[in-house]
């Protein structure tokens, strides 16, 4: 019998960073809950708005244009998971299903916050992947420069 061998390394980028920031982690999750707000701190997000009404919640939807590469691509993200301390956001289109997964924890300088960006590509996109993981990987570094600072200014 050949032997098979899983080639999802080959169809996703992961991109994780924690860092601190001096806000409480209750004001921290309130923020980036709106993800209306990833243009103040995802340096690759152009526009991002809210498609529903009413308390934002699980389910709660944006339409997300960024700029990837000089390329303007959209997503719709929906809110998957709010918990008290772990947001996570699904966006999705024809060629991409991104989730941004963050993670909090109090500690004595404020909030600990883990993001963790998992793109998985689809279709011929997916053969593109190999090539992309440098740019991504400068995205997650600059998120872990912006998010503080936009956090802090609270």
């Amino acid at each position: 019998m050949p032997r098979r061998y899983s080639r999802s390394w080959f169809l996703m980028v992961t991109v994780e960073r924690t860092f601190t920031v001096t806000q409480q982690l209750d004001v921290v999750v309130e923020y980036l809950k709106d993800f209306s707000r990833a243009e103040a701190w995802d340096p690759g997000t152009r526009s991002c708005e809210r498609l529903d009404d009413g308390p934002l919640g699980n389910g709660s939807t944006w339409r997300n244009i960024s700029v990837f590469k000089n390329r303007e691509t959209e997503l719709t993200y929906r809110l998957a998971r709010l918990e008290p301390a772990r947001l996570t956001f699904v966006g999705e289109n024809k060629t991409a299903t991104s989730t941004d997964d963050l993670t909090f924890r109090a500690v004595s300088e404020g909030t600990a916050v883990t993001y963790h960006a998992h793109i998985v590509f689809h279709g011929l996109a997916r053969l593109a992947d190999p090539f992309l993981r440098k740019e991504f990987e400068r995205l997650g570094d600059e998120v872990s420069r912006r998010m503080p600072q936009v956090i802090n200014a609270l």
